[in-house]
C-alpha cells in the first residue's frame, strides 16, 4: 500500500489513544510499574482474561509491539525532507498494528519510546508524517525504533467481519468489534439476546463467555454447564 502526505492536513486524532500516550509517556517512573500498556477502542469488546493469558506468554522486559495489521502489505509512506538545502522525498515502509484491534506495549519498549514521543512529541512526528495515530505508532516503533510488529491474530477490528469469528473460538480471542454499515451490523453471529435489546451482540457475547452475571439469561448458564461436560476444553 503506497500513500503519499505531501501538503495534507494534520493527522487524524483519536483523542483516547493521544490521552493515553500523554499520560504514559508522561513519567518514566510511572511507566517503570507496569509491565504492559495496552489500548482499545471504545466500539470493541476485551476478553480480559485472554488478554493477561496473552501477555503472560511475552516478557515485559523485551521490546514487544502487539497487534494486528488492517492491511494486507506494509504502508509506504513518502516523506519530504524539508530541512535539506535540496528537497529529497524518502520513501519507507512499515507495519502498523491497526487501533481498532487494540495493540499492547511492553514496558521495555515504552521505555524506549520515551525520549522519541514523549512529553508531546508524538503529536509532533503524527504531525510531521500526516497519518493517524495508529499509524504514527508504528513509524516511531518500527521505523525509528526498528522493532517489528508482532501480529497477534486473536485481535480484530470492525475492518474484518465479525460473522466469520466462529463461536467455538470465541474463548480463545482477545477483542471484537463492531460496525455498522448502511443497513447492515457487522457483528458477530451468536444467540442470545435479541437485535433490539442488542444490536452490537456484545451482551450475548460476554454471556456466552460469563454466563453467571446476573443480567444474563438462564440458558447461557445451562448453555456453559453442557459445554463443559461435552467439551471441557473450550471453556478453560
Amino acid at each position: 500500500m503506497s500513500v503519499f502526505r505531501s501538503g495534507r492536513p494534520k493527522m487524524a486524532v483519536n483523542t483516547e489513544i493521544i490521552k493515553q500516550m500523554h499520560r504514559m509517556l508522561l513519567n518514566k517512573r510511572k511507566v517503570k510499574l507496569h509491565g504492559w500498556f495496552c489500548h482499545f477502542d471504545d466500539d470493541n469488546y476485551v476478553n480480559v482474561p485472554r488478554l493477561v493469558r496473552l501477555l503472560d506468554d511475552y516478557s515485559p522486559t523485551v521490546d514487544w509491539y502487539l497487534g494486528k495489521p488492517s492491511i494486507s502489505s506494509p504502508l509506504e509512506i513518502h516523506l519530504d525532507n524539508k530541512n535539506s538545502s535540496v528537497p529529497t522525498n524518502k520513501k519507507i515502509t512499515f507495519w502498523f498494528a491497526t487501533g481498532g484491534a487494540g495493540f499492547c506495549l511492553s514496558r521495555a519498549l515504552t521505555l524506549k519510546m520515551l525520549p522519541i514521543a514523549g512529553g508531546g512529541k508524538f503529536i509532533n512526528i503524527g504531525d510531521r508524517i500526516r497519518f493517524p495515530d495508529d499509524v504514527t505508532m508504528g513509524f516511531i516503533i518500527e521505523h525509528l525504533l526498528k522493532v517489528p510488529l508482532t501480529v497477534v491474530d486473536n485481535f480484530h477490528s470492525h475492518l474484518e467481519p465479525m460473522e466469520f469469528i466462529r463461536p467455538e473460538t470465541f474463548h480463545d480471542q482477545v477483542s471484537f468489534s463492531y460496525a455498522r454499515m448502511k443497513n447492515e451490523w457487522n457483528v458477530v453471529k451468536i444467540d442470545g439476546f435479541d437485535m433490539k435489546t442488542d444490536p452490537k451482540r456484545f451482551y450475548s457475547l460476554h454471556c456466552h463467555l460469563f454466563p453467571y452475571f446476573s443480567f444474563c439469561p438462564r440458558a447461557f448458564f445451562a448453555m456453559l454447564i453442557w459445554t463443559e461436560l461435552l467439551f471441557p476444553t473450550i471453556v478453560k
